[in-house]
């Protein structure tokens, strides 16, 4: 297979949801049907010991939830796959913004009885402004759910994207019979043999066979007639539309039971996208270009807590990446042999020696690493676009419990800190350690990965939230930080004040106009 023909195997998408939609559970799917695993752990499988695959961090495997991006590749029909599958939780979005920076095409999962729910929206807006493919799969179809037809229209006004139902739901719940495959022209029969499920379809779109059970069903000719509705008046479908995210092809299925998936996996393969040009300091840079490039998109402390060890993940973006090649770090200009590389199974890992644009590898990571960082076998100063962050809103003081473990303590703050979903700050003369995230749950996984992976247990006492603000190091002066504009660094030695509230930031701002403020991350 030739360098152009490798990269446009390569199909890499993230599937993104509301919590509890069935994200993890759809993956664990994909990638039995991919030959990486031989039986699907369910998320919520605590008492039988099995686990997803895609949950690796012991804080998941209690809680059943998602809070780290994961990646996995497999093969299937020709294809290269690689899924990344995000935290649903609202307070990782960070992490799940940042990873929809590496993919090509999102697959969005709904809950068919809750329909589309607030998160759903905040990463559907994410790929709506970077114009990523979006396919839909509308999940528990063998649950009671909302009509097939409401939740179309549910997508079209909330998220505002057209909608071709590339297959139909033949009843629901206790009566779910089946789905009407509009793309193949056959049915898929739900919980038959294997040797029944598909029934095709004659050139009017109906089953030939009179003796059919199905056909003497009411539910079969309800379906039928909402078919002729979405034939005469839904939308047509449109490969170009598809393409630029402006309309959505919809599935529906259940991932629990493994049904209509592998029909949607095999669908998904023939539209999504191979991997697209990037936006970068130097133009649009192509994926079969030769010359090595990639980004930084994640990096992951302890995913073998054994051996203490740091993954970076790199989305190559264009050219071929061979083990023990030399790159340049854009940010430092530094020369790096990057002999150390892996490939994911979530936790199980194989040294990779060749990957190509599309891809994921990781590296190992002692600390060079920042996430955005461009790498490429250029000598220049090639960089991607920057990547999202979020300024955090809710802050704690730190400190170790035991003074005698300081070491584990700062250790494990700094190594959990470059991650990227908390941040570090210390106050000015005593060096004290505050964290900001996004949401309170970050704090909760921070005490229990440092508790586990590092030893340490730490003492957190919520300061509330805050407004942080930079200054220039210039016009730094001890005497203005109080309670309410509190004078702090952040991890790289820059000042900044968090602010009580916004009356405290303003009332600053009135009182010392001649101190510039501002904030880098939005």
């Amino acid at each position: 297979m030739t360098f152009k023909d490798e990269v446009l195997s390569r199909r890499t998408f993230a599937i993104i949801s509301h919590p509890d939609a069935g994200k993890t559970t759809l993956t664990e799917q994909l990638l039995l049907f991919g030959g990486a695993i031989r039986a699907a752990g369910t998320v919520k499988g605590k008492k039988s010991g099995k686990f997803a695959t895609s949950d690796w961090m012991e804080i998941e495997k209690q809680r059943g939830i998602s809070v780290t991006s994961s990646v996995m590749q497999f093969e299937y029909n020709g294809y290269r796959v690689n899924i990344l599958d995000t935290p649903g939780h609202q307070d990782f979005s960070e992490d799940t913004y940042r990873t929809l920076m590496a993919v090509d095409s999102a697959v969005m999962i709904i809950d068919s009885a809750k329909g589309i729910e607030d998160q759903t929206i905040k990463l559907f807006k994410v790929c709506r402004m970077r114009g990523i493919p979006i396919f839909t799969f509308i999940n528990k179809l063998d649950r009671q759910g909302k009509n097939p037809l409401e939740l179309l229209a549910e997508l079209e006004e909330v998220l505002g994207i057209e909608s071709y139902p590339m297959n139909w739901p033949i009843g629901m719940g206790k009566e779910f019979l089946g789905i009407y495959d509009r793309y193949y022209n056959r049915i898929e029969q739900f919980r038959v043999e294997d040797s029944e499920r598909f029934i095709p379809l004659n050139e009017e779109g109906e089953i030939s066979n009179d003796s059919s059970k199905l056909k003497q069903s009411g539910l079969y000719e309800q379906a039928l007639e909402e078919i002729l509705l979405l034939n005469e008046a839904g939308n047509e479908f449109s490969r170009e539309k598809i393409a630029d995210g402006t309309l959505t092809p919809v599935f529906f299925g259940s991932a629990l039971t493994n049904f209509g998936v592998q029909t949607f996996l095999e669908t998904y393969l023939q539209f999504a996208p191979s991997p697209q040009p990037r936006n970068s300091n130097e133009g649009l840079i192509e994926p079969i270009s030769e010359e090595f490039s990639g980004f930084i998109f994640k990096i992951q402390a302890n995913m073998n807590p054994a051996h203490r060890d740091r993954i970076a993940f790199l989305r190559i973006c264009s050219g071929e990446f061979e083990r023990g090649m030399n790159v340049t770090l854009s940010r430092t200009g530094k020369s790096i042999k990057l002999s150390q590389s892996t490939q994911f199974l979530a936790d199980d890992r194989s040294t990779v020696n060749n990957a190509v644009s599309g891809d994921i590898i990781g590296i190992y990571d002692t600390g060079t690493y920042q996430i955005g960082d461009t790498l490429s076998s250029t000598k220049g100063k090639l960089q991607y676009e920057k990547l999202p962050q979020f300024t955090p809103e809710l802050f704690v003081k730190v400190s170790a419990k035991n003074v005698l473990k300081q070491k584990h303590f700062h250790k494990g703050v700094l190594q959990l800190v470059q991650e990227g979903a908390i941040q570090l700050y210390k106050t000015y003369r005593m060096e004290d350690y505050i964290l900001g995230a996004v949401g309170q749950l970050q704090f909760e996984v921070f005490e229990h990965r440092m508790r586990n992976e590092y030893n340490s247990e730490v003492i957190m006492e919520s300061i509330g939230s805050k407004i942080p603000r930079w200054i220039d190091e210039s016009q730094v002066d001890e005497s203005l930080s109080s309670s309410r504009s509190l004078l702090v660094k952040d991890r790289f030695d820059k000042p900044l004040f968090l602010f009580e509230n916004d009356f405290a930031l303003r009332w600053f701002q009135d009182k010392h106009p001649d101190i510039k403020l501002s904030n880098p991350l939005e």
